[in-house]
């Protein structure tokens, strides 16, 4: 915990922070004292919030300053790694439970998708740095494919609603939304990043990629874009029409993928 020491140490500022520090003494606390086993579920979720709130300061900063070529590498493999922490520990010392059971559906969630949203924003702007891509298109190539298995992961935390399991639904519309998934503004988010995401792929992939990775093991991303954004298309020009959705750059996205 000492990387979480550091940083709090440094941000005091944020309110935000204060309560992680807060939440960290509480498990400091537990782990010298010891506790009931069975409140270990609990510190695990206290303990992912609180990685949570530290790796979005630190994300934050990235965002802000740009993505400094010659730092951002080592920092997004770092909040990465803290990222993933929460869902490792929860395997390791609550076997008997799957992570979702432990961590639960929304955190669980939120773990996929900041790392899947962190390498969307860092791939977002490497896209604009053409010269670098052409010198480093193989890494490029890994933070999207890393990118977009995340956000997958994310759409894939809860199950899909099927309109047969006896569950009676008063709105069709919301009907429709369980059924493919659609759980919150930010499933839907997930999928316009992922298409994205998969149509920088599809402009720079070829044959000189990475041949340490077996080609099966590569995602195809003209299909996978394809398939989400129209979904995503769907839903926004149907039940979502007029909330604010815009589908003009997913449809654009559609006509080359297609």
């Amino acid at each position: 915990m000492s990387y979480y020491n550091l940083t709090l140490n440094n941000m005091r500022d944020d309110d935000y922070l204060q309560n992680a520090s807060s939440i960290l003494d509480k498990l400091k606390t537990h782990y010298r004292h010891g506790g009931e086993s069975s409140s270990l579920p609990k510190l695990l979720q206290d303990y992912t919030q609180v990685v949570l709130d530290i790796t979005f300061y630190e994300e934050n900063r990235l965002v802000d300053q740009e993505f400094p070529e010659d730092t951002s590498p080592f920092k997004i493999q770092q909040l990465l790694q803290d990222l993933t922490e929460p869902e490792v520990l929860a395997g390791r010392l609550v076997p008997a439970q799957e992570v979702q059971s432990v961590l639960g559906l929304e955190l669980l969630e939120c773990l996929y998708w900041r790392r899947g949203a962190l390498l969307y924003m860092y791939c977002h702007t490497l896209h604009q740095r053409k010269q670098w891509i052409k010198k480093n298109k193989a890494t490029f190539l890994k933070c999207l494919q890393e990118g977009v298995r995340y956000l997958m992961r994310m759409l894939q935390v809860r199950n899909s609603v099927k309109l047969n399991d006896g569950v009676v639904f008063h709105d069709s519309a919301t009907a429709n939304f369980l059924a493919e998934g659609i759980f919150s503004d930010t499933h839907l988010l997930t999928m316009m990043y992922i298409g994205e995401m998969c149509f920088w792929a599809v402009k720079y992939e070829d044959c000189s990629m990475d041949t340490t990775e077996r080609k099966e093991d590569r995602l195809h991303f003209r299909d996978i874009g394809t398939q989400i954004l129209h979904k995503y298309v769907l839903a926004c020009e149907g039940p979502l029409q007029g909330q604010g959705w815009n589908t003009e750059n997913a449809k654009e996205i559609l006509s080359i993928l297609q």
